[in-house]
């Protein structure tokens, strides 16, 4: 935390020397400190998930950046679907559209992501593990997808143990500009979406919406008894705007808000069962540039609110789960332009969370519990430098320090290097450390336990891209380790069962189904290899490959070098699409998994499956394209969670405009 305090002073109270410009070259400029920036205009790909633009040829993680093109072109409705095609990434889901997802990068636990949505981070502090579930998250009007892999604590505090998923929203550059999406097809599903926006004078502005609704498939499988189709709707807004108040300072509103409902079943089978998913973004900045640029500082105030209800209309009190997250979070980031090539981000922040959880009795008679309630309060510090020493090598350090209400103090560090050379060679290599709170619900619900450590990790990872034939060919690939100690885990009670944790706290005599407890470590490690070609205009071929071993290493436990549950060792991902003269374009793609276990102690496996999907797209006028995309075109039968069903062939069909 010491090393905030002299990049801070320096920012504030430089001397003339120091921000004088050199007479010869253009002056000096920091990078807008915001996760949701604009990226650069001159075609150079840039990494906001950084906290500030980037150019991924300085950033010494792995990340993949997808654009709006990619998301248009691969076509898939969902942010989780779209993110399986990506290296390092697995998926499972129980059922459908819009039941609960979890995502994991490079083996890590679905909860020890970080979500960020237009620089807000997205978690529920009402869930299990204070994760964020990507069921109800639509690729929507998202501009832009960036997946960071491996530990982020440093930029992105605690829970960004796994990586970090960016999805920024765009902001018009026209003075009048929109675009719509809308498709139909299998089980009565249909998509709507239109975003409209203007950049005139001071204000630039954008709004979009979408909807979304299907009949649906059974949550449970049909060869577990499942029959009741388990439909899904989804209604989402978001909106940005951004008013240039002079030219060195602006105001900012982002919002973004979700409201999913979404059919589901019971462990016995098919239910008239359903559950209410809402979810709020809310945002207001203040931006100041100082010293011609050279200072960029950003005062804002995040808030987020994730409401979940689930109901059962066969039983007497319909209500069977009700819970609520909210995070309120002071943050102020500056980015200092140290030196031409040395750059330096920091800030300060303060997140206060809570929840609350209720689980009603389905008799009317019995009175509903007083919910379980929870609070906590962490404030952080951060900084990192990100220099160029020689010509196409940057050296990164970070430094972070989270004072945790319940914990107290944690440093963490991180350093790294990424070097182009004039070859079209990229080294990257990286050290990171992260940690991960005890979530509310697992200190203070109904299987809480108020006596948990926090979860510790740190990985290292190296990697050399190649480029050939002026970028028309990219190979690359990345070896990564990760070590986990801490990890929390349920601990089920049995009727018999002595431990005095089995009891609710405070009683001697009153049971519990389990609570959760610190006991277990893990161990990952992989390789991540991708490639690009692009055969002229035409043709353009991707394909990437993983190798996960994500394993249980908690000493003297029966599951010692095993596997982590529906996480694939090995996955990968291939696509193709041509371009005929005049605008016809037709694409596929094949992604394969492999086998993996479906929990922690038992032996069920999940078999390897390989699914199958065609596009294509007719251009009708320049800013009207007519597409029809099949996905799973040879109906294999597969599952990501024992006895939950999965999506058959489906085929869908709509058209897209730009103007």
């Amino acid at each position: 935390m010491k090393l905030l305090y002299p990049i801070a002073g320096v920012a504030l109270i430089a001397p003339s020397p120091l921000l004088a410009q050199s007479v010869n070259q253009p002056p000096v400029s920091a990078p807008a400190p915001d996760a949701a920036a604009a990226p650069d205009a001159d075609g150079t790909v840039v990494v906001t998930a950084m906290r500030a633009p980037v150019a991924i040829d300085r950033v010494a993680a792995s990340i993949t950046v997808l654009d709006k093109n990619a998301i248009d072109r691969a076509g898939d409705m969902s942010v989780s679907d779209l993110l399986l095609r990506t290296p390092g990434v697995t998926m499972s889901r129980n059922g459908g559209y819009g039941t609960a997802t979890s995502l994991r990068i490079r083996g890590a636990e679905s909860d020890q992501t970080v979500v960020v949505i237009d620089g807000v981070k997205l978690n529920d502090p009402s869930a299990t593990g204070g994760g964020y579930n990507f069921a109800n998250l639509l690729t929507g009007d998202a501009g832009r997808i960036e997946v960071l892999r491996g530990p982020q604590s440093i930029l992105w505090g605690s829970q960004a143990i796994g990586g970090v998923v960016n999805v920024v929203t765009p902001l018009p550059e026209k003075r009048l500009e929109g675009s719509f999406d809308i498709e139909a097809g299998s089980r009565d599903t249909v998509s709507a979406r239109a975003a409209i926006g203007g950049n005139d004078g001071p204000l630039a502005w954008r709004v979009g919406g979408q909807a979304f609704t299907t009949r649906g498939i059974s949550a449970i499988a049909p060869a577990f008894g499942g029959h009741e189709l388990d439909g899904y709707t989804n209604r989402s807004v978001a909106g940005r705007a951004v008013l240039t108040i002079t030219p060195n300072v602006s105001a900012e509103l982002r919002g973004y808000y979700a409201n999913g409902r979404a059919g589901i079943d019971g462990f016995s089978g098919d239910t008239p069962e359903y559950t209410l998913n809402r979810e709020f973004v809310g945002y207001a900045g203040l931006n100041v540039a100082l010293f011609d640029g050279r200072l960029r500082n950003r005062f804002a105030y995040g808030y987020t609110n994730t409401d979940r209800d689930n109901y059962n209309p066969a039983r007497a009190r319909t209500l069977t789960f009700d819970a609520a997250g909210r995070n309120e979070r002071l943050e102020y980031q500056g980015s200092f332009a140290v030196a031409r090539g040395v750059d330096a981000v920091f800030g300060a922040e303060n997140e206060v969370s809570r929840f609350r959880s209720v689980s009603p009795a389905a008799s009317l008679s019995v009175p509903i519990p007083a919910p379980a309630r929870g609070r906590a309060e962490i404030t952080s510090f951060y900084g990192q430098l990100n220099a160029a020493v020689i010509a196409g090598l940057t050296l990164t350090a970070g430094v972070r320090n989270d004072d945790h209400s319940r914990y107290g103090g944690k440093t963490l560090f991180a350093g790294g290097g990424a070097w182009a050379l004039p070859t079209g060679t990229v080294f990257r290599a990286s050290y990171s450390e992260g940690f991960k709170a005890p979530t509310l619900y697992q200190l203070f619900s109904e299987y809480g336990n108020q006596a948990l450590r926090p979860e510790r990790a740190n990985g290292w990872e190296a990697g050399v891209e190649q480029r050939f034939l002026d970028g028309h060919v990219t190979l690359g690939a990345t070896y990564f380790e990760r070590r986990s100690n801490d990890l929390i885990i349920y601990n089920g009670c049995s009727t018999a069962a002595i431990d005095p944790m089995c009891l609710v706290p405070g009683s001697t005599t009153q049971r519990r189904f389990g609570y959760y407890k610190n006991v277990s470590r893990a161990f990952a490690n992989g390789i991540e290899a991708a490639g690009h070609v692009a055969l002229g205009k035409r043709l353009t071929i991707d394909g990437n490959y993983s190798w996960t071993a994500s394993e249980d290493r908690s000493p003297g436990v029966a599951t010692f070098g095993r596997q982590l549950p529906r996480r694939p060792r090995h996955a990968w991902n291939a696509s193709a699409d041509y371009s005929f003269p005049g605008g016809p374009s037709f694409g596929a793609a094949v992604r394969w998994s492999g086998d993996t276990f479906d929990s922690a102690t038992s032996n069920v496996v999940l078999a390897s499956y390989t699914l199958v999907d065609l596009r294509a797209e007719l251009p009708v006028t320049p800013g009207l394209r007519l597409f029809v995309r099949g996905e799973n075109v040879f109906d294999e039968k597969y599952e990501t969670v024992y006895r939950y069903g999965t999506l058959g062939r489906s085929v869908y069909a709509g058209f897209r405009g730009r103007f």
